[in-house]
């Protein structure tokens, strides 16, 4: 079965079996997954669900759309290359793993 695998900012790693379509935000959220906030629920209006996409994983899901993209400016810990709202990232069909990096603060 796929998996989400969460990294937390001290290394430790949390995966989770997903059905393809479970977004990473939703799934941290009902696993309660430490570092995710996920003020607006998924509405990709508030940046507390901010994750660092693993580089293994980038080619995986589609590319930060224009209102991510928007959205990523306002991450409280800093946007990065590879910064991802957790709330947009789906897990695709065929993908086994997808594994985020967590910030060390949302707000």
């Amino acid at each position: 079965m796929p998996q989400i695998t969460y990294v937390q900012p001290d290394g430790e790693r949390r995966s989770i079996a997903v059905n393809p379509g479970a977004t990473v935000m939703l799934t941290a959220v009902a696993n309660g997954v430490a570092g995710i906030v996920a003020e607006c629920g998924g509405a990709a209006m508030c940046a507390t669900c901010h994750v660092y996409l693993d580089e293994a994983s980038q080619a995986c899901v589609p590319p930060v759309s224009e209102v991510e993209n928007e959205m990523l400016e306002s991450a409280a810990a800093g946007r990065r290359d590879n910064s991802r709202l957790g709330c947009q990232i789906a897990m695709p069909a065929g993908v086994d793993e997808i594994i985020v990096h967590i910030p060390t603060h949302q707000v």
